[in-house]
């Protein structure tokens, strides 16, 4: 990936898709593939947590590099919502187990979500549903374009699979998105349409195709992938 040229023209922007827990490679990923600078943009997908081995070391090293003076955003993800939905009524329990749950309750050594630290529940809650750039949207799953208002489905923008971009009614921009896990060369097709794949499953890192974190460099539409290195 040929990063370095862009650091003299412009802040460089990346975007990267479901962490899941994968602290290791997350870190890797940011601080030695790409080499995060206090002058570049880091959006995160959303699924920051669950399946992966340690959920609250991703919370804790986008804390850390906040204090640093990094500028770092997430979006929210369907399983920031589970978790959330769980420190309300535990109705949504089974739900939430069976998608990677109990990892995240390990690594906080925590009994259930309402017992997780009031800091990072006040992180989770404060995540928006979409962020807007000049040129792109960046949300977790997709929008709902059979709407007059495209981003009035929550639902659409935690939960879509298969979504259908009309960049006109979102202001000419191009989507990205998360949530659905995809190879390498579909996330690559996707580069040159209007709605962006991201994920490229790194918690699944024994299915083939899939296990390596994606970050995507907005400037200069390059590609850098870590493989899995927590799981």
């Amino acid at each position: 990936m040929e990063i370095e040229g862009w650091r003299l023209m412009q802040p460089r922007r990346f975007v990267i898709a479901d962490i899941h827990g994968c602290c290791r490679t997350f870190r890797k990923l940011a601080l030695e593939r790409i080499g995060l600078e206090r002058d570049d943009e880091l959006y995160l997908l959303g699924d920051l947590i669950d399946r992966g081995p340690d959920s609250k070391g991703v919370l804790d090293f986008i804390f850390d590099l906040r204090r640093q003076g990094f500028r770092v955003e997430s979006v929210l993800g369907n399983h920031e919502e589970m978790l959330l939905l769980c420190t309300e009524s535990l109705g949504g329990m089974a739900l939430w187990m069976v998608n990677g749950g109990l990892a995240t309750l390990h690594s906080f050594g925590s009994g259930g979500a309402a017992a997780i630290p009031g800091r990072y529940l006040d992180f989770l809650r404060s995540l928006p549903e979409q962020i807007l750039l000049d040129d792109f949207v960046i949300v977790h799953a997709g929008l709902n374009f059979t709407l007059s208002d495209p981003f009035a489905d929550r639902q659409a923008k935690l939960w879509m699979r298969d979504c259908v971009v009309d960049s006109g009614r979102i202001g000419g921009r191009r989507l990205i998105n998360g949530h659905t896990p995809v190879t390498r060369p579909l996330l690559e097709d996707s580069l040159k349409s209007d709605r962006i794949l991201l994920d490229n499953g790194c918690v699944f890192s024994g299915e083939p195709g899939l296990g390596s974190l994606a970050a995507l460099e907005l400037n200069s539409m390059e590609v850098c992938y870590q493989e899995n290195i927590d799981c």
